[in-house]
């Protein structure tokens, strides 16, 4: 199989540029610059889920859709990643529609500052593959039902603006669920009024320009959070949480847990003859401590402080 680079050539990409290698990718009839099938498995080992073609993990739909039914909170999910994965969120953003969440599979889009002899040289290659390019539609013509493309624009907003209204509506229509840009966005208002939410760093009136397409469903840095395909991406005004695959069972069970023992702690307040010592963090009583690791475990109203 033809390269997309000349052997040598070592493209600059954030955190992973050195291990990552071009393959025939499907859903664009083109090679682009990502992760062999073999490299995405072997860097997201850990994946108790089934993949999509070329590795990328993917989480089901139905626990995608449990975790929207269940409407959790970025600070609610941040306790089920463990402490060394210290670098998974990220805040500061701007949004589109103020209090909508969003839910779905890192899809994550890799961009650099352009430059002419680059450019030029990754153009040559694709077209002897007969493609037309690496720009925004073609990442955005890749998206799947579920996915939520999550974009490096390096934080460049003039010139850096991913979508407008009308491909920001293909997103929206192709995926069900929204983009996040570390960089621009425009035509804001007519965004607005399709339903979709998006997670931006500014605007700018004017299309992307300048910036080259580097990396597709690879490693990328937003801000302070490393996120990697896959990933189970959260967003709400507080910021984004990219969740390894492997937590996403923990996740939804210490939720669960975690609002039981607020719905019992507030409750046994509700009745007024306890001390906030004698409830919070766990109950003193003994019995009363039972009764709550019961109710937990099971969630059945019955155990509810009398």
């Amino acid at each position: 199989m033809e390269k997309l680079f000349k052997p040598g050539y070592k493209p600059m990409l954030i955190l992973f540029g050195l291990f990552a290698a071009p393959f025939f990718t499907p859903q664009a009839n083109a090679q682009l610059y990502n992760f062999t099938e073999e490299q995405m498995i072997s860097f997201t080992a850990k994946n108790p889920y089934s993949r999509f073609p070329g590795g990328r993990p993917m989480i089901p739909a139905a626990i995608l859709d449990t975790i929207r039914k269940m409407d959790i909170q970025v600070v609610e999910a941040i306790g089920s990643i463990p402490r060394e994965y210290a670098n998974q969120y990220e805040d500061g953003w701007k949004s589109i529609i103020p209090g909508k969440k969003l839910v779905g599979r890192a899809f994550t889009v890799q961009f650099m500052p352009s430059r002419p002899d680059l450019v030029a040289g990754m153009q040559s290659e694709a077209d002897k593959n007969n493609f037309t390019g690496l720009n925004n539609r073609t990442t955005i013509d890749m998206l799947q039902k579920d996915d939520l493309v999550i974009v490096d624009l390096y934080g460049k907003v003039q010139g850096g603006t991913y979508v407008g209204d009308k491909l920001s509506y293909y997103i929206w229509k192709t995926t069900g669920t929204g983009l996040i840009v570390d960089g621009g966005i425009y035509l804001t208002e007519n965004i607005s009024q399709s339903g979709m939410q998006a997670f931006y760093r500014g605007t700018y009136p004017g299309p992307l320009s300048n910036a080259t397409v580097s990396g597709i469903n690879v490693p990328i840095r937003i801000g302070k959070a490393v996120i990697m395909p896959g990933d189970l991406v959260i967003g709400d005004q507080d910021g984004i949480l990219a969740i390894p695959p492997q937590f996403v069972p923990k996740l939804i069970y210490t939720v669960t847990r975690d609002r039981r023992r607020d719905v019992w702690m507030k409750k046994a307040f509700d009745l007024q003859k306890y001390k906030s010592s004698d409830i919070y963090g766990r109950p003193r009583d003994p019995a009363l401590l039972k009764q709550y690791e019961s109710y937990l475990d099971s969630g059945d109203p019955a155990l509810l402080p009398k």
